[in-house]
């Protein structure tokens, strides 16, 4: 931008990734969310706190579209939303990794990473790329394991992780 002064000045645009504004949600008998404002930028990571039935699942069910908000707006990117389903929410980047790990402990960290995103070589899941992209979320995480290991044979600390590599990959996938 250039001043009056004919001085060149450099403004550094802060811009919020997600925008939810007067959010209100009520269930019979009770008001979860009333006017509720919450913004993100990117790379930011928030922690909702509070006590039992302070409306934090609630705002995270209305982000995913678990639930539906009574009013308000949802702003993602600079444009407005209307998040129809969980499956939407993950179409369009939204994903959420929740304190109970809820993933198949059965099969291996890579399947868990990549599963209903596989990669596919002549009609086929690609069994060797899988482990290389699942190999490859978990070290952005800066987490060094066997990911062709069943998950249930890791701590819960590195199923959480693996969860979060899932959600990483399920939105690098959206990209």
């Amino acid at each position: 931008m250039i001043n009056t002064n004919g001085q060149v000045t450099i403004m550094a645009e802060i811009r919020n990734i997600l925008n939810l504004k007067g959010i209100t949600k009520s269930f019979p008998g009770v008001v979860a969310l009333e006017d509720v404002d919450f913004s993100l930028r990117k790379g930011e990571i928030h922690a909702l706190m509070g006590e039992n039935g302070a409306g934090k699942s609630t705002l995270i069910k209305v982000l995913t579209g678990v639930e539906h908000p009574d009013s308000g707006s949802i702003e993602l990117e600079g444009k407005p939303i209307q998040v129809h389903s969980p499956q939407h929410s993950q179409s369009i980047g939204i994903s959420t990794v929740y304190q109970e790990v809820n993933l198949c402990t059965n099969i291996s960290v890579a399947e868990n990473i990549m599963l209903g995103h596989e990669p596919h070589r002549f009609g086929s899941i690609d069994w060797k790329r899988m482990n290389v992209l699942a190999n490859q979320a978990m070290k952005r995480l800066d987490i060094d394991i066997d990911v062709a290991r069943p998950l249930g044979n890791y701590s819960l600390a590195i199923q959480q992780m693996v969860a979060i590599a899932r959600s990483l990959e399920i939105t690098a996938a959206k990209s």
